[in-house]
C-alpha cells in the first residue's frame, strides 16, 4: 500500500513544497521536534510568537479482519490528510481575545467495516474511525471566535463541526464508537462530527476557569455530508437546525492537578425525521424533531511519579435519543487510558475501551412490519430486511507508541460483537495499526 494514494494530486503538491523548503532546515527528522521537518532554523517558532500557527498532519489506519463475517477479507487501509492554520489575531492586529481558524481535510481509502457486517444491516460504529463521511475534500473548519469581558464569555461563529465544542473528550481510540464527539456516534444524521462542518455560532459563559455553560445554532443540510460538497457555502436547501446546550465542569483536582472533563449535556433539533412506530402500509405516518442527552465524565484517577502528564484515565457516557425517530436510542461507553506506564517510555500510552450502542426496539418492529408488507420472511432473499435488535458491542486494546514528538504509532486489536446488531453475523476479531505524522 502506498502512503500517499497517486490521486491526490492537490496533497502531492502541498508535501513536495513541504519537503522543499523544509529540507535545508537546522532541525529536520529531530525527535524532540513536534514537527517532522524541525523549525525551520527557528521560524515557525517566531511566527507561533507573531500568533501565526500551521500545521500539516497525516492520519493512517489500517485494519485486517482475523476472524468474521467475511474472513477471505485481507485488510483495508484508509487516511485523512489536514492542513490548517490558526491566527490569534491579539498578537497579530492586536484584537483582544480573538482567534481564527482554517482547515482542510482529505479523506481517502476503503472501509473493513463494510466486510465484517451483512451490507443490509452496516456495522452502527467502525473499526477506523477516519474513515466515513465521503472520502473528498472539505472545509471542515473556518471560524471566528472572540471573546468578552476576560473571556467570561465567547462567541464562535462560522463553519465548524458540533463534535469540536460538545461533548468532546480527549481519546485515541481506533473504534468510532470510543472515539472523541460521542452524542454523534449515535445520532450522526443530525450530529455532525468532524470532518463535516455546518454553518454555526456557538455563546459561552465561563462562570468561573472551571465551570461553564455553552449553547449553539448548527445549520441542518444534507449537503454538508456529501461527497464533492465540502466547500460550498449557501443555506438552500435547509432542514432546519441543531441547538445543543451543555454544562461544564472542567477541574484539577487535588495537589497533583489532576485534570477532569465532565458534560451534562442535550440537544434538539427542528429538522424532521420519521416516527419509526407509524410505518404502515410502506410508509410513515408521522414525523417528529429529534431531541437527546448525555453525560460524559473523564477523569485522571493519579498521577505517576506526581507527573499529571502520566498516569491512569477514566471515562465514562451515557448518550440517550428519543425513541421516536432515532435508530440507536441509547449507547455507553467507558475505557481507561495508562499514559507513561513505563518509565523508559513516559509519553507511550495504553488504552482499553468497550462501547455498547443499543437499538431502538421501535426501529426493529419497523422492519418486522415492512417484511410482513413485502411479504418475506427468508433471511436468505435479497428483499429481506434482517431485523436488527439488541446491541452491538465494541471493544479495543490499543497501544500508542510515542516514536518521536511527531509520529505516534497505534496497534491495536478490536472485537466487535453482532456487528450492525445482527445476531446472524459473525463476531469479529480486527488486528489495526494507525499512526499520526505532523509535518
Amino acid at each position: 500500500m502506498k502512503l500517499l494514494p497517486t490521486k491526490n494530486k492537490l496533497a502531492a503538491g502541498i508535501m513536495l513544497s513541504l519537503v522543499c523548503s523544509g529540507a535545508w532546515a537546522a532541525d529536520p527528522f529531530a525527535v524532540d521536534s513536534p514537527w517532522m521537518l524541525g523549525d525551520w532554523g527557528g521560524t515557525r517558532s517566531e511566527l507561533h510568537d507573531k500568533g501565526i500557527d500551521f500545521n500539516v498532519n497525516y492520519v493512517m489506519e489500517a485494519a485486517t479482519n482475523l476472524d468474521g463475517y467475511q474472513k477471505h477479507t485481507t485488510a483495508r487501509y484508509t487516511d485523512q490528510w489536514m492542513f490548517n492554520t490558526h491566527l490569534d489575531l491579539d498578537k497579530l492586529l492586536c484584537w483582544k481575545d480573538t482567534e481564527f481558524q482554517a482547515t482542510i481535510t482529505d479523506r481517502n481509502g476503503q472501509n473493513l467495516s463494510d466486510n465484517l457486517s451483512d451490507s443490509r444491516t452496516p456495522m452502527l460504529s467502525s473499526v477506523q474511525e477516519v474513515y466515513g463521511r465521503g472520502q473528498t475534500w472539505r472545509l471542515t473548519q473556518l471560524w471566528l471566535k472572540k471573546g468578552f469581558w476576560d473571556d467570561r464569555l465567547d462567541i464562535k461563529v462560522g463553519r465548524a463541526t458540533v463534535g469540536e465544542d460538545f461533548g468532546s473528550i480527549e481519546t485515541h481510540f481506533q473504534n468510532l464508537a470510543l472515539g472523541p464527539g460521542i452524542p454523534g456516534k449515535s445520532r450522526g444524521n443530525y450530529w455532525m462530527n468532524w470532518p463535516v462542518s455546518q454553518w454555526m455560532a456557538r455563546a459561552k459563559i465561563n462562570f468561573t476557569p472551571e465551570v461553564y455553560f455553552q449553547v449553539g445554532l448548527y445549520n441542518e443540510n444534507p449537503y454538508n455530508y456529501d461527497k464533492g460538497d465540502g466547500f460550498r457555502f449557501e443555506f438552500t436547501d435547509s432542514d432546519g437546525n441543531l441547538v445543543p446546550f451543555e454544562l461544564g465542569w472542567q477541574p484539577e483536582l487535588g495537589p497533583d492537578h489532576l485534570k477532569g472533563n465532565y458534560r451534562l449535556g442535550g440537544y434538539y433539533t427542528s429538522a424532521h425525521g420519521s416516527v419509526y412506530h407509524t410505518w404502515q402500509d410502506g410508509s410513515y405516518s408521522s414525523e417528529a424533531h429529534g431531541y437527546g442527552g448525555y453525560l460524559i465524565i473523564q477523569q485522571q484517577l493519579f498521577a505517576q511519579g506526581h507527573d499529571n502528564h502520566r498516569g491512569l484515565t477514566l471515562t465514562l457516557s451515557n448518550i440517550m435519543n428519543d425513541k421516536r425517530t432515532s435508530k440507536l436510542d441509547n449507547t455507553q461507553t467507558v475505557a481507561l487510558a495508562w499514559k507513561g506506564m513505563f518509565e523508559s517510555r513516559p509519553k507511550d500510552e495504553i488504552g482499553l475501551g468497550a462501547a455498547r450502542l443499543h437499538v431502538n426496539s421501535a426501529y426493529s418492529r419497523m422492519l418486522e412490519r415492512e417484511n410482513e408488507y413485502n411479504g418475506v420472511s427468508d433471511y436468505n432473499d435479497a428483499t429481506y430486511l434482517p431485523v436488527i435488535h439488541g446491541a452491538e458491542y465494541d471493544y479495543e486494546l490499543y497501544y500508542s507508541i510515542n516514536a518521536t514528538n511527531w509520529l505516534t504509532i497505534r496497534p491495536n486489536i478490536q472485537y466487535v460483537a453482532a456487528p450492525g446488531a445482527n445476531s446472524a453475523v459473525k463476531n469479529a476479531v480486527v488486528a489495526g495499526l494507525g499512526a499520526s505524522l505532523n509535518f
